[in-house]
């Protein structure tokens, strides 16, 4: 009995010592908020705190009358949290001041925007900016914006959008990183960091990622519509650049619109707690998307009261626009159909948002009106977006050495993009200034001069039809209007300009607007009014350079076919037309790489690099073969693979060397190539390592990108490109959703693209 004693003695002491260890190490800091917080909610009502809860849109609020407007009693009331869709410093310290000076406990407010691609000075659109493999190019474009939008008041961006897309018929797949987990989970984490940096200063604003999870896999590539797969496929191919967002400290997330499983996110507790909180950690705040707590009704999960508390005990804490919060959480708590518990959780954490802003030590931190004049649109940001801009562009194909043109003689400058503000710069763009961009027109003068002389023609409309255009494009554009004349007479007057010039600069593709949100098409050729043009000018036997801009990757077989330079600019943004004329006269030589496999076809869609075999596959490069899984009407190839992308100069590969073929648990081995400059361009190249597992306990994908790296070349220099390969780059989630690398056979591919590649085997043993 004494032993027993002297054991539960020790016990209890190993315990108190262990404890108070625990309490030493807790960070000073957090336990100050904590301590800060915990007094804060213990003077709050339950309306208060579910008011904390609410975020509503600003609506039309102007500078001064901030106090008079419907927002203004609801604030004084403490049932509001944040507020978005409002900007401006004056406006945003007139509604801050009804926050922290009328109401009762002087919470201050989150102000969040979409701050997709830049503030005033817009960068490429998102799947553009993948293009440029250049994670240090995309975390600077972050950090440029977040300085721009907190001069102008805001703290908060509903972005990065990390959604993976293999459907280029989804409009939003604009406003992602790609096809790819790898790629788009360093993007991710660019993004993360460029914007929140330590969340110290008032350049310095909250990211929220977006939308959570698997939107980018909406059937039929419609918007909003359902999606369903297997966990096995979101946890290796989908999941990974939310994971990766939230690892590098994401402030907040934002519940998607789609169902997975049969419950929409925004009510899925699997979703929301037990992946996100349990399994990754996650430790801030999650909002809905813009309505998505009501949309619920429409989706069959019951009235307002149902899909609200089915949204706070998923794990949802913020409500965006609905109401559904504001509007009925009392009721059910009183119903004991959500807790308190619940509900204090949500408020501390929005309560923590705003202390780790600053907010509660000076609430008007983000409103210094002097910033807006020094920080925002300067010529330093828009020479760092004109820079990203020209690496984001992807030469698609170049016979002849069509490019670089010269700059002497006659340009024909032809399409409706060629001299078009508002379209430079991609869906969006909602703080951009619509007549302040650069267009293709002023681009080539500018770097022209007088050197060459530019004869112009619209060409065509975007669409023939007058009606149908209007849904495509802008309504609040106001440089774009649609030419009454007919397409007959439109394509005579190119055709005039195409005859007295040297060469055709054909400046056609998307509106701004045509991709996006619910903007999802089932045709993604060039618009026909627009190639029909195109046809036209191939006739004339002139050289043409195609400058597409696009959203979306597009079927491009016949401009393929037939026109002999494509160089795809998707939307450049502010300093659109200044980079396009650097990649066209040889400045800047291009080094895109496409983060999209481009289709021939709609009827290939899905298609993407890291595709499955069958148990009967079709060999590469052939087509057609009876009895394997292929088309009778079109091979299986891409028309550009993943990956791809053309330069002014040549680059040649060593084949790999591999440092052992043998990999043990622990170690690590190099694969390594040389890579030579064979042209006459200094260049730019993206050498990319890819590796298939032969042999899984489930099927694995017969390429997987695992590594890159962007090397610059002269002339006739060679560079060693080295890659590590250890365990932890082979390992997938099973079919028990475990993260192992199984022992066995493996391939390592080191290229130029997805397709073009030197392979070489090792194995990983146990």
């Amino acid at each position: 009995m004494k032993q027993i004693k002297l054991l539960i003695i020790l016990l209890a002491l190993s315990y108190s010592s262990s404890f108070a260890q625990q309490k030493k190490t807790v960070n000073p800091a957090t336990q100050k908020m904590d301590n800060f917080i915990s007094n804060l909610m213990s003077k709050m009502t339950v309306d208060e705190k579910i008011g904390q809860l609410n975020l509503p849109s600003s609506g039309d609020i102007t500078t001064g009358q901030a106090n008079s407007s419907d927002i203004s009693k609801n604030i004084k009331a403490g049932q509001v949290g944040g507020l978005f869709n409002i900007k401006g410093v004056d406006r945003i310290r007139d509604v801050q001041k009804i926050a922290v000076e009328n109401s009762r406990l002087k919470i201050p407010l989150l102000f969040g925007m979409d701050v997709i691609h830049g503030y005033n000075t817009v960068f490429p659109i998102p799947l553009g900016m993948s293009c440029t493999w250049d994670m240090e190019a995309v975390k600077k474009s972050a950090r440029i914006a977040a300085i721009e939008a907190s001069a102008s008041g805001i703290n908060w961006t509903f972005s990065p959008m990390v959604d993976i897309s293999r459907d280029p018929r989804w409009g939003r797949i604009s406003e992602g990183s790609g096809e790819d987990p790898y790629l788009g989970s360093q993007i991710a984490k660019a993004m993360v960091t460029g914007y929140q940096g330590r969340l110290q200063t008032n350049n310095e604003i909250l990211a929220c990622v977006k939308h959570y999870a698997l939107y980018g896999a909406a059937e039929a590539g419609r918007d909003y519509n359902t999606v369903d797969m297997s966990r096995v496929r979101m946890y290796n191919e989908y999941l990974p650049p939310y994971k990766a967002a939230v690892d590098a400290g994401s402030a907040s997330i934002m519940a998607s619109f789609n169902e997975v499983e049969g419950i929409p996110a925004t009510g899925s507790k699997w979703l929301m707690t037990d992946v996100l909180r349990n399994q990754w950690g996650f430790k801030g705040f999650v909002v809905t998307d813009y309505t998505g707590i009501p949309e619920m009704i429409e989706h069959g999960m019951g009235d307002l009261q149902t899909v609200s508390a089915l949204a706070l005990n998923a794990g949802i804490d913020m409500d965006m626009v609905g109401n559904g919060f504001l509007g009925t959480l009392k009721k059910s708590l009183a119903e004991k159909k959500v807790t308190i518990s619940q509900i204090n959780n949500a408020c501390r954490l929005i309560l923590e948002a705003k202390y780790k802003l600053g907010l509660f030590t000076d609430p008007y931190k983000f409103c210094d009106a002097t910033r807006a004049e020094k920080e925002v649109f300067t010529p330093e940001n828009r020479a760092v977006a004109r820079n990203v801009a020209a690496k984001s562009f992807v030469l698609l194909k170049n016979n002849n050495n069509v490019l670089p043109l010269k700059k002497t003689g006659t340009i024909g400058l032809i399409g409706p993009l060629s001299d078009n503000t508002a379209n430079m710069y991609g869906t969006w763009s909602v703080a951009a200034l619509l007549d302040k961009s650069v267009t293709v027109l002023q681009g080539l003068k500018n770097a022209l001069g007088t050197n060459a002389k530019i004869l112009m023609s619209r060409g065509s409309n975007f669409l023939a039809d007058s009606a149908l255009e209007h849904r495509y494009v802008n309504v609040h554009n106001p440089t774009y209007k649609h030419d009454s004349r007919s397409e007959a007479d439109m394509i005579k007057e190119a055709l005039d300009v195409a005859k007295k010039s040297d060469v055709i600069v054909a400046v056609i593709g998307e509106g701004s607007e045509f991709s996006g949100e619910s903007s999802s098409v089932s045709n993604i050729e060039i618009p026909e009014t627009q190639k029909n043009l195109l046809k036209e000018l191939a006739k004339t036997g002139k050289p043409i350079v195609l400058v597409l801009f696009t959203g979306r990757p597009l079927a491009l077989k016949w401009e393929q076919e037939n026109i002999p330079a494509i160089l795809n600019v998707w939307f450049p943004g502010s300093e659109a037309g200044n980079a396009i004329a650097d990649v066209l006269f040889g400045d800047v030589n291009p080094s895109g790489k496409l983060s999209t496999t481009f289709p021939q076809n709609v009827g290939q869609i899905p298609l993407y690099y890291s595709h499955k075999n069958t148990g009967r596959p079709l060999a590469e490069g052939k087509w057609f073969e009876k009895f394997r899984s292929n088309y009778l009407d079109v091979s299986n190839d891409p028309l550009y693979p993943f990956g791809f992308g053309l330069s002014y100069t040549t680059f040649s590969y060593s084949d790999i060397k591999l440092s052992s073929t043998i990999l043990k648990p622990g170690q690590q081995i190099t694969a390594t190539v040389t890579l030579t400059n064979t042209g006459k361009f200094v260049g730019e190249e993206v050498v990319q390592m890819y590796t298939r597992d032969l042999v899984g306990s489930i099927t694995r994908p017969v390429k997987e990108l695992k590594g890159f790296l962007k090397i610059s070349l002269k002339p006739g220099e060679s560079k060693t490109a080295t890659f590590t390969i250890s365990e932890e780059t082979l390992k997938f989630y099973n079919s028990n959703l475990k993260f192992i690398a199984e022992p066995g056979d493996f391939k390592v591919f080191v290229g130029t693209n997805s397709r073009d590649v030197k392979e070489a085997n090792f194995k990983l043993v146990k």
